[in-house]
């Protein structure tokens, strides 16, 4: 029966029974077959076919609902018997939203150091995405926000705090300024990112806070591409401090923290909260507390804005130097 659940979420996954069975490294009719014997064992159609996938039957989807919960609990029981070895051993499947993606690695290098039983696959998803991947026992741990839009049913621990910066050319900003006011950047050509990132849904109610409104000239999903379109284009954009931790700016581009309204939030490790804890989860949160990361990321950010000239404070951020 668990083998068939297998089958069943890969399925679910690929939509399509050719690579769900390359996935489970079975051929295709062996997967076609054990899904038909698990409908004659429930006495329930569970997916529709025609010559090809067509989707899950409503019976199907109570189904893969009941396989995804024991898949979940099966991979939690695996690491807790090898964690009865003093080693953790299994999966980590990590969901990481866009703009934490720079701050991946110093969680995710100490934790493989306790844990080198544990493989470690990270996907960078939406916060919508990540809560799902949660929901639906696909993820084990998320790095989201914590506190912007409502998160139900987690466990969660803080990283870091969030701030925004107008990444844009010299050559736009006249005279000696310290910071750009969102008001100010409201008025620039802008390349955000896409509206189901909750980044931009942050920076759309900044701007809003502001009494502005915008409609970016370009939209992305991808946090490169922001970097490559405003260095060789006519744009500007709203990027998170950690993200000017990713690479020096070139000559020609400068970052300037954005002020009125002045906005934070706070990203952070979230798991299921159910029972029982999926082990490496927790095991991941134990070592964000043992390496004291909630104050070494936040001194981690600051020193890379030194470099480009800005000191950051927990109140204020100001640019040393001029432009």
């Amino acid at each position: 029966m668990f083998r068939k659940f297998q089958y069943l979420l890969a399925l679910a996954r690929e939509r399509h029974f050719g690579r769900a069975a390359a996935l489970c490294n079975v051929a295709q009719p062996t997967l076609s077959n054990a899904i038909r014997q698990l409908e004659e064992e429930l006495r329930v159609p569970i997916v529709e076919r025609g010559h090809r996938f067509i989707k899950f039957t409503p019976e199907g989807e109570k189904v893969l609902e009941y396989a995804r919960r024991v898949s979940g609990d099966f991979d939690a029981l695996m690491q807790d018997l090898g964690a009865l070895g003093q080693e953790l051993t299994g999966q980590l499947r990590l969901g990481v939203i866009p703009t934490a993606l720079p701050m991946v690695a110093h969680l995710v290098t100490p934790f493989a150091e306790r844990h080198p039983g544990i493989r470690i696959s990270i996907s960078s998803l939406s916060s919508r995405q990540i809560q799902r991947g949660l929901d639906n026992f696909e993820l084990d741990a998320g790095i989201t926000y914590l506190d912007n839009e409502p998160l139900t049913g987690v466990r969660m621990q803080p990283l870091y705090s969030e701030r925004y910066f107008l990444l844009t050319h010299r050559e736009r900003i006249a005279g000696q300024r310290t910071d750009i006011t969102w008001a100010e950047a409201s008025a620039m050509p802008l390349c955000l990112l896409t509206p189901d990132m909750q980044n931009r849904r942050i920076a759309d109610a900044a701007f809003r806070m502001a009494g502005r409104q915008v409609a970016p000239a370009v939209e992305t999903n991808s946090i490169i591409n922001i970097f490559t379109t405003v260095q060789h284009g006519p744009w500007s954009s709203i990027v998170p401090g950690q993200l000017l931790t990713l690479m020096p700016l070139p000559p020609e581009l400068i970052a300037f923290p954005l002020v009125m309204p002045d906005v934070t939030y706070v990203v952070g490790i979230v798991y299921a909260d159910r029972s029982p804890v999926v082990p490496a989860a927790k095991a991941l949160a134990s070592v964000a507390a043992a390496e004291k990361l909630a104050s070494r990321i936040p001194q981690i950010v600051k020193d890379s804005l030194a470099r480009h000239g800005i000191v950051w404070t927990a109140t204020r951020t100001t640019r040393s130097g001029g432009v």
